[in-house]
């Protein structure tokens, strides 16, 4: 029976309005893989990805992890937010050492920031019908 080759990983879990990212860090050359596909093929806008690598480039080890991302729910700029909170959990995971650089720059803190709901008698969440003063 052969012995298994014990494989470093680092798990992150990030959310964003209704995403939710699981991210797995493991040392390599620095691709990232989304759903199965390179990063820059997911999402539409190269923006989104460099949004997602904020956490790498602020604590400079964007060459010395390959990142598997699996992103559920929401839309594409929800689930970027959601890989970027999950890949700064995973490196805070990685070394104890990152975390004043990530803090520093907002990465650890999730945006609770959600759709607010239709309110009935409105248009929207607040749009209101036009008042008639006769």
């Amino acid at each position: 029976m052969a012995a298994k080759k014990d494989v470093v990983m680092y798990r992150g879990t990030g959310r964003r309005k209704s995403s939710v990212a699981q991210v797995i860090l493991t040392p390599g050359q620095g691709e990232i893989i989304v759903n199965g596909k390179p990063a820059l093929e997911f999402f539409p806008y190269a923006t989104l990805v460099q949004d997602m690598e904020q956490p790498l480039e602020a604590t400079g080890t964007k060459s010395d992890f390959s990142i598997k991302i699996t992103v559920k729910g929401g839309g594409f700029t929800g689930q970027a937010g959601a890989a970027r909170l999950g890949i700064a959990r995973a490196l805070l995971e990685a070394s104890k050492d990152y975390k004043p650089e990530l803090r520093g720059h907002g990465l650890l803190t999730r945006d609770a920031r959600v759709k607010e709901r239709k309110k009935y008698g409105l248009y929207g969440a607040r749009r209101a019908p036009q008042f008639s003063k006769r």
